[in-house]
């Protein structure tokens, strides 16, 4: 985790990463628990803070992830095969979100439009987090 000298928090985040392995390491069948990626929001609107429940995906051959939305962005967060040949990426579209590792490509139907200029994705240790913003709705 890189880390930035003018923000205080992120030696608890260090910590906080830390003491979460430590809880997966200690579960019973620990062997087979593993945390696919997380995401940490340190600023909110006004308003309630909240994460509404996502959906996570059931296809065998599609890429493993989970979805968790707030009232201003979309966290995709998911797991890239070990045996990929080449560098995975993501293809945000307004509508979609597509995964694509080799030739196989997975695709994330949107309930609403995103900022692609203000969206964007990170691989790293084989977990792709992506973070799209939503479009405002004004009505």
């Amino acid at each position: 985790m890189q880390t930035n000298p003018n923000n205080p928090y992120d030696e608890v985040f260090g910590n906080l990463s830390k003491i979460v392995e430590e809880i997966v390491r200690n579960m019973p069948e620990a062997e087979h628990a593993r945390i696919i990626g997380y995401t940490i929001v340190t600023r909110h609107a006004s308003g309630e803070p909240g994460i509404y429940p996502g959906r996570a995906n059931s296809g065998d051959d599609d890429v493993p992830y989970e979805v968790l939305e707030s009232d201003t962005q979309i966290f995709i967060t998911a797991a890239i095969p070990p045996e990929a040949r080449y560098a995975p990426y993501a293809d945000i579209q307004p509508d979609e979100v597509r995964i694509c590792v080799d030739d196989h490509s997975t695709v994330i139907r949107l309930d609403k439009p995103i900022d692609t200029i203000h969206s964007s994705y990170r691989v790293h240790r084989g977990v792709m987090d992506i973070t799209l913003r939503k479009i405002p709705d004004y009505r």
